[in-house]
């Protein structure tokens, strides 16, 4: 338990965060779990539409610091050499 009042709020505070970053961090592992899916079945068109939707959460979860600017950008890229590489 925190001992001083600034120590509560923060508290508070970082729970607050955490809820929100999972919720985050949630919705872009979904969307990149699909693509996958879809490049699996090798469903090309799907698959572009759902990586378009994929690329704009990771760049919402970067811009929010839930995940670093890089590690958003080397998802993007391995989806897109995924799908590139379909026919």
């Amino acid at each position: 338990m925190p001992n001083t009042k600034s120590a509560a709020k923060a508290m508070r505070q970082s729970q607050k965060r955490r809820v929100r970053n999972l919720k985050v961090k949630d919705k872009f592992k979904s969307a990149v779990k699909e693509v996958k899916k879809l490049i699996a079945a090798g469903k090309k068109s799907e698959a572009m539409e759902a990586m378009k939707a994929a690329m704009s959460t990771l760049d919402k979860a970067a811009k929010k610091h839930v995940i670093k600017k890089g590690a958003a950008s080397r998802k993007k890229s391995r989806l897109a050499k995924a799908l590139a590489k379909l026919k």
